[in-house]
């Protein structure tokens, strides 16, 4: 029997499965422009989103329970909010919202949505959001006076 052949198979399928898994970790955390556009109602995602909501953006967070790096992004988002005057951080726990995972086209936990003032999403991140990239899509969403880093009280909300 001949070796060669179901060797290179193997071979093959391997590097095959370990470019696509790099690729698909390369991509996790990067900003998106997927939903760039999309008018995003602070109602729809529940009564709390609406007070919650921020002067100049809104980083929306979709979270589930058991979401294993959702606390992690709820730290980063949190602090960035409370970094910008007018910025205000929302996590929707969507556990037992079928309706937003198919609006929202959701494929993974967390989710985090960049809306600006006007409600158009601005920027998406699917996984954790990695910080120098939410850091730059914020400064092309605020205005220049509070696009620098200086500590202020934001608004935060949860919707459980």
């Amino acid at each position: 029997m001949d070796l060669l052949l179901p060797l290179a198979s193997i071979t093959g399928l391997v590097v095959i499965a370990t470019a696509l898994g790099l690729a698909w970790r390369a991509a996790r955390g990067r900003t998106s422009k997927r939903s760039a556009g999309e008018i995003v109602e602070p109602a729809t995602l529940g009564a709390d989103a609406v007070t919650g909501w921020g002067r100049d953006a809104t980083l929306v967070q979709f979270s589930t329970a058991f979401c294993s790096t959702c606390p992690q992004t709820r730290r980063v988002l949190a602090a960035e909010a409370a970094a910008h005057p007018g910025v205000a951080h929302v996590d929707v726990d969507v556990t037992d919202r079928p309706d937003l995972v198919t609006r929202f086209s959701l494929l993974q936990t967390p989710t985090t949505l960049l809306v600006d003032a006007a409600g158009v999403v601005r920027a998406r991140w699917g996984g954790a959001v990695r910080p120098p990239l939410l850091r730059e899509s914020l400064r092309g969403v605020l205005p220049s006076a509070s696009a620098h880093h200086t500590p202020a009280s934001a608004h935060e909300g949860s919707i459980r």
